[in-house]
């Protein structure tokens, strides 16, 4: 009894030495980049020269990145509403549709995540060209709905499927359409879930750069702009505070999307009926 618990105190210290190398392997590289963007120097090196923000003041007033980010916010507010809309429906039919038809569309809708971006990126830029669109805005927004689709039915199945299927038939014994079951009792009761789905939509879309490489025209989005200035050294200290800045947005966003969705998950388990 002694060899086994020793055993398996061995095991739980080797695991809690696997796991702590996956998060510093993992994580250290980004902790870098806020680090490095206050260091009073244009090398991303140690030692750190001195404290100072002035990689930050570059920030303001420069053009070409006003107009990149608010190509990316644009782009990203109408691709995460028409993926969440898309999600929405999708989701939906899959579990009250009782149609082979809308289950494959399910599946078909969360294949993109199991794509490589590169096959992707390719592939729509060829469909773009043959429907006459080309590279242009346009078609990053297309490009971004198939990439962000498949989260977006993931959030919503899961909270489609956390409420009690009585509560539908419930409303349908009382004379409620589908389309009036739909609209004033499941919508509404998955609200946070839209949410939640809307702003990892936009998050995606936001941050995506294999997809909007490929399908960029003339107007380019900030990750495309964050890529070109990689190629001046001098740039790069102005690069890791925009980075810092995108990455602690983008860490306030997905963390009140989490919150959401599992404040509607709870509110369905505690309201089974």
């Amino acid at each position: 009894m002694k060899a086994e618990r020793a055993g398996t105190k061995r095991d739980g210290s080797w695991l809690g030495v696997y796991v702590l190398a996956y998060l510093v392997f993992l994580y250290l590289p980004v902790l870098l980049i806020p680090l490095f963007s206050f260091n009073d120097s244009i090398q991303a090196a140690f030692p750190l020269q001195g404290f100072t923000l002035q990689w930050y003041q570059t920030l303001y007033g420069n053009p070409v990145l006003s107009g990149a980010l608010l190509n990316s916010l644009v782009i990203a507010a109408v691709a995460a509403s028409g993926a969440t809309l898309c999600g929405i429906t999708v989701s939906y039919m899959d579990l009250y549709g009782r149609s082979p038809l809308a289950a494959t569309i399910s599946a078909i809708a969360r294949l993109p995540i199991l794509i490589p971006g590169v096959i992707v990126g390719i592939s729509l830029l060829i469909l773009v060209n043959l429907i006459g669109l080309g590279p242009s805005r346009v078609a990053i927004v297309l490009g971004h709905i198939l990439v962000a689709l498949p989260t977006t039915v993931v959030v919503m199945r899961s909270r489609f499927a956390a409420i009690p299927k009585t509560v539908r038939e419930a409303a349908l014994d009382l004379g409620a359409s589908d389309w009036t079951t739909f609209r004033r009792v499941m919508l509404p009761l998955s609200l946070p879930a839209v949410l939640s789905a809307f702003m990892l939509a936009f998050l995606i879309s936001f941050d995506e750069f294999i997809v909007v490489f490929f399908l960029a025209g003339t107007e380019p989005t900030l990750p495309l702009y964050i890529w070109s200035q990689l190629r001046f050294p001098r740039s790069l200290p102005t690069v890791m505070a925009l980075g810092t800045v995108i990455l602690a947005v983008s860490f306030i966003i997905a963390g009140t999307a989490e919150i959401l969705r599992h404040r509607g998950l709870g509110a369905a388990r505690r309201n089974p009926a």
